[in-house]
């Protein structure tokens, strides 16, 4: 009796990990002050600009006057969902922090955060995550209009471009 028992549960795990979905729902998990339609909205943006073009390098061209390294569109973009995308913000940094770590002045609020490894920079803006998809940005960033805009449709067309398999080192 026992051995039936155990089979039983054996196969009820087995046939209910070969129906789990590994890659998580789509969509957002949401932890701003923003409305899921909206970063809907950016996504799509991020999506519509990577099927025209693709730019690989703009933090190097930046920091290193490097050459652009621009791709034609890829419409495959079109066809990458979130999932379950973690959006939040983050304190910034203080002016104090920030000057003692890089020797840069700045006011409060920053509207920089630590970028952890394997940034290119030690603070930034925002940064994302792909292992555990998420998003991070400055808490000062949330309110500020079209440049929160910019900034999400920025870093959702980098968790695009990883899903691709593109270089994002320099992004």
């Amino acid at each position: 009796m026992r051995w039936h028992a155990r089979a039983v549960i054996i196969v009820c795990i087995v046939l209910s990990a070969c129906g789990s979905d590994r890659t998580g729902a789509v969509g957002f998990i949401n932890q701003t002050e923003h409305s899921d339609a909206q970063l809907w909205n950016l996504w799509r943006a991020a999506q519509q600009r990577l099927s025209q073009q693709i730019d690989l390098n703009p933090l190097q061209r930046q920091l290193n006057n490097a050459p652009p390294q621009i791709l034609p569109g890829d419409l495959r973009a079109l066809k990458i969902s979130p999932r379950q995308l973690v959006v939040s913000s983050q304190p910034d940094v203080s002016s104090t922090t920030l000057y003692a770590a890089t020797g840069t002045n700045r006011t409060d609020p920053t509207g920089l955060i630590l970028c952890p490894q394997p940034c290119n920079v030690n603070y930034a803006p925002a940064y994302s995550l792909y292992a555990r998809p998420a998003t991070h940005y400055a808490a000062s960033w949330e309110f500020a209009g079209d440049n929160f805009d910019t900034l999400v449709e920025y870093e959702f067309e980098n968790h695009i471009l990883n899903v691709l398999g593109y270089d994002t080192t320099w992004r």
